[in-house]
């Protein structure tokens, strides 16, 4: 292909771009469009529609009901450093609203987000692009639920890369891939995104909102409705948060799974690593929060 064409096939797919609705969802095949490639560059995320079956949604949401009975019996608080987000749920019993690593402790888990069908998601920023199921936090499930015993009813302001930013340096390009095991309308809450922050410097990064606490709607925020078997992807840099549910009970429970696709060194995770001290803090806000409630 010629450089002028390839110019004019840029100047083309960036005109398609300006022309789609912020909240366009894809279809994931065997190859990643340049569409595709070009809007997460553009926005820093995608929306990809039906890529897990009923089936597959189910037998992962039976998986993960089964550890966190297994863990509740275990009274297990901590996994590879990283805290489990316990609190009270559904009847005021007790519930696990965030389990890190989950997929180190299934079989099926492991094998489903390391399947073929996420080879071309993998691809999309580079070739030495690896799963990162054994790092940061692993493969995570979300759990959040509006009653009075929640500690995760909703998730404030926050990009990926907190870690580095301790550290003083810019987080490299990393992708954050989550599945969606229940259906997410807007009406019910959920995933919010900042299109565009993820091309933002150091400072931005840094101050742009308050990390975790500041939940308030931002004007230029797009809402992300997913169905179970639903696939989201952002870039790690990008701002984020999570919609609490004006619903309560049974009506605001939504649970996403959420897997990172890392580009930095290699940092597995085991029983001795030692808990980052944001999640120190995080511990003691959950703590207090349900001693609040009883």
């Amino acid at each position: 292909m010629s450089a002028a064409a390839v110019f004019e096939m840029g100047i083309n797919t960036n005109a398609e771009i300006d022309d789609m609705p912020l909240d366009t969802r894809f279809e994931l095949g065997s190859e990643i469009t340049p569409i595709q490639a070009a809007f997460l560059e553009r926005h820093g995320y995608l929306i990809f529609g039906n890529v897990a079956s009923t089936d597959e949604v189910a037998r992962i949401n039976a998986e993960v009901n089964r550890i966190e009975s297994e863990w509740i019996e275990e009274d297990r608080t901590i996994v590879n450093g990283v805290p489990i987000f316990q609190g009270l749920g559904l009847e005021n019993k007790p519930m696990m609203q965030r389990i890190p690593f989950s997929s180190c402790y299934s079989d099926y888990i492991k094998n489903f987000i390391r399947g073929e069908r996420f080879e071309p998601v993998r691809r999309l920023i580079g070739e030495n692009v690896r799963i990162g199921d054994s790092e940061k936090d692993g493969c995570v499930v979300n759990t959040y639920v509006n009653v009075p015993g929640s500690v995760y009813p909703k998730l404030g302001w926050h990009t990926d890369g907190l870690r580095d930013l301790f550290y003083f340096r810019m987080p490299k390009q990393m992708l954050n891939v989550g599945l969606h095991l229940t259906d997410c309308p807007a009406s019910n809450g959920g995933l919010r995104l900042l299109p565009g922050t993820h091309h933002q410097g150091f400072f931005k990064m840094c101050f742009h909102k308050l990390y975790f606490i500041d939940h308030k709607p931002d004007p230029n925020e797009v809402t992300v409705e997913t169905r179970a078997g639903d696939l989201t992807i952002h870039d790690g840099r990008l701002w984020h948060r999570v919609q609490q549910s004006p619903h309560t009970g049974a009506a605001s429970v939504r649970r996403s799974m959420y897997v990172p696709y890392l580009t930095d060194d290699f940092e597995p995770k085991h029983e001795s690593s030692k808990t980052p001290f944001y999640h120190h803090l995080g511990a003691l806000a959950r703590k207090l929060k349900l001693w609040r409630h009883r």
